[in-house]
């Protein structure tokens, strides 16, 4: 069990950072990173499954000198509570990360999204979109798809896919290689994205999150996932970069080419031989180019 804030000695080098926490409105215990000038204006991290605020560490160390960092982690997920009987949904996960952005006060806030940080990260700009200035998409989805790899089909199913999940670390330590292409990570790296996850109870939301992923309209977040496609029409006059890796086993090309649609105007970076944690994949590429991105505006 990770103890609330605890950072181990061994990964102060990868994340020096003092977390800080926010309670949601369901009584559950959210950490982040509040990193930079601290300012009504800030960039806005939002991770995915099964990543934590660790994969932004890097693109917060390159803006934190001159820019406000946030970077939660959700409920479930890296140093957060991991409460077995959470609301695990899209709709409450957009509601913490828009309790918390009112907490801090913020005027102006620039996205950075990456996988299920999408739907989140859209989610709740949609229903401020007069909050939202920049934003930078990573390998990510806020529309609805019908598509889904085999392998993840086959940790979402009942029974299976929580045994492989929670029992057998078959989402979270796969992904460690998987989304891996230009390099692999470090043993420092990869111990930092798991040990957040080190046990059955610990890897609850990971598997929710896979449970998560709407098909069809029967699903519990459909309606949630089509209120943020819906909202997507608000961003199309925003400063926007797509920062893409062409080797994601999951949001493979036709995500971008549906991205281009929603961004028409987006600056397109397609980078053919990164995986799907990009920015992890080819850091010393895409961190200086979106630090540039946001310093230009």
């Amino acid at each position: 069990m990770v103890t609330p804030l605890q950072i181990p000695a061994w990964l102060v080098g990868e994340y020096p950072f003092v977390p800080k926490s926010f309670v949601t409105a369901s009584g559950a215990r959210l950490s982040y990173l509040d990193e930079g000038p601290q300012r009504d204006e800030a960039v806005l991290m939002l991770h995915g499954n099964p990543t934590w605020s660790f994969y932004y560490r890097n693109l917060i160390r390159a803006l934190a000198p001159t820019m406000r960092c946030v970077a939660p982690d959700h409920i479930g997920m890296g140093l957060s509570a991991k409460p077995e009987n959470y609301d695990y949904t899209l709709a409450t996960r957009i509601g913490d990360i828009a309790a918390l952005v009112a907490s801090l006060d913020l005027k102006r806030v620039h996205l950075v999204v990456h996988d299920w940080g999408g739907a989140i990260g859209f989610g709740f700009a949609a229903r401020h979109p007069g909050l939202i200035g920049r934003v930078t998409v990573l390998n990510t989805a806020a529309f609805a798809s019908t598509r889904i790899p085999a392998r993840i089909a086959l940790c979402k199913a009942p029974v299976i896919g929580p045994l492989m999940v929670r029992g057998l670390n078959g989402f979270a330590w796969p992904a460690t290689w998987m989304s891996m292409h230009r390099r692999s990570l470090t043993t420092i790296e990869k111990k930092g994205f798991l040990f957040p996850y080190d046990s059955w109870a610990n890897r609850v939301a990971v598997s929710a999150f896979v449970r998560d992923i709407p098909l069809d309209a029967s699903h519990a977040s459909w309606a949630a996932l089509a209120e943020v496609e819906r909202g997507l029409r608000h961003f199309r006059d925003r400063p926007a970069m797509i920062v893409w890796g062409g080797r994601d086993f999951c949001f493979n090309d036709s995500f971008l080419a549906r991205w281009r649609e929603v961004l028409p105007q987006a600056e397109v970076h397609r980078l053919a031989d990164a995986g799907h944690y990009v920015l992890e994949d080819a850091r010393d590429e895409v961190v200086p180019r979106i630090a540039a991105f946001f310093s230009s505006g």
